[in-house]
């Protein structure tokens, strides 16, 4: 499962994003996270990030795609992946397509957290007044003035991602207002109803299937064993209850077969004809 989340700062992106690495086994890869990997594992676009961060630029698009392009090969995101920060304009969005493209790789879901801006603003500062209330500090990048700035760069960039989306049928939008239980139970149920998890949950089923399987192999050797030990008891005791002594300390007879039966009683005429000879 392949998914970008899309909304602005606040609308919960980084809370629902963790929810749906432990549920589906996924990797969240930020691009901050990725660039300083690269860096320290001074790999050939590590090099080159390392070099314009140094001296204060802007790492260009295509530096950014080839760290993800490296991201996307190792084996944990195998399963699949949810991009945090990018793309962030529609240029990013061409530049990934091509790059998914390249490696026949599908993006499943671009699910968008809608929210109300001036909703967003309020909590911001109500917060910052119960911090300031307890005598704390409040961050400088959690204060009403710096979401503003922060919400008009949305707007300007990232926004036009939604129509792009739309367009190419991969958006599903979400109401970010709502708790986030009830936020991360849509996302889920939306999911499910376009097959971005089917695969996976069969795959999940066949895994629990073969669990149960191998858990209950001890439990049939077991009872074949127990069979056949019966078995074998029974067999004894049958032994056991031809061998039985009869009443009078006599053994009970056992049955001889008919052709040895036979064969004494032709002996003992025999032998009655001769002592009539004899007389």
């Amino acid at each position: 499962m392949r998914l970008i989340l899309l909304g602005p700062p606040g609308s919960g992106k980084g809370t629902q994003a963790q929810r749906l690495v432990q549920r589906y086994g996924i990797v969240q890869l930020s691009t901050g996270e990725m660039l300083r990997a690269a860096v320290a594992a001074q790999t050939p676009v590590g090099i080159k990030a390392k070099d314009i961060m140094a001296a204060g630029g802007l790492v260009p698009d295509e530096i950014v795609i080839g760290i993800i392009s490296d991201r996307i090969d190792q084996p944990d995101a195998k399963n699949g992946f949810i991009l945090d920060g990018f793309p962030r304009t529609v240029p990013q969005a061409q530049a990934l397509d091509e790059l998914l493209k390249k490696k026949h790789l599908k993006l499943d879901a671009v699910v968008e957290l809608r929210v109300n801006e001036s909703a967003l603003l309020q909590r911001v500062e109500t917060r910052a007044a119960e911090t300031r209330a307890r005598g704390e500090e409040v961050r400088v990048d959690d204060t009403p003035e710096v979401l503003t700035k922060r919400l008009a760069s949305y707007r300007s960039l990232t926004e036009p991602l939604i129509h792009y989306y739309s367009e190419r049928r991969k958006l599903l939008t979400v109401d970010g207002m709502m708790t986030i239980e009830h936020v991360t139970r849509e996302i889920n149920r939306i999911l499910a109803a376009i097959g971005a998890v089917e695969a996976r949950a069969a795959a999940k089923a066949g895994a629990a299937k073969a669990a149960k399987k191998a858990a209950n192999k001890p439990v049939k050797t077991a009872r074949k064993g127990l069979k056949a030990s019966r078995k074998s008891a029974k067999s004894a005791k049958a032994a056991g209850k031809a061998a039985k002594p009869v009443p009078g300390g006599a053994k009970r007879p056992l049955r001889k077969a008919p052709a040895r039966a036979a064969a004494k009683t032709g002996k003992a005429a025999k032998k009655v004809t001769k002592k009539r000879a004899k007389a």
